[in-house]
């Protein structure tokens, strides 16, 4: 998991029993920036593995992979044997 993760998760507890502070509104809105730049570059990974097997592409391919199984870790995601 991410710290961003933990941390909207705390905020969003937070915000069900009081209103954020403008700091911790500031502290949301960037993590959720950072989620969704992660998001984005995991769809990205993801499409170009897809166009890199359709072409027989392997050693962009296996390139590719290596980078999600980084991004994968960074979650605590094990990657697949």
């Amino acid at each position: 998991m991410l710290y961003v993760h933990q941390r909207m998760a705390e905020l969003w507890t937070a915000k069900k029993r009081r209103d954020l502070t403008k700091e911790e509104q500031d502290e949301m809105t960037f993590c959720l920036d950072v989620n969704a730049a992660f998001v984005w570059d995991m769809v990205k990974l993801q499409n170009m593995s897809l166009l890199a097997s359709a072409t027989d592409d392997y050693d962009w391919q296996h390139e590719i992979c290596r980078k999600i199984e980084k991004l994968e870790r960074q979650l605590g995601i094990q990657p697949k044997s």
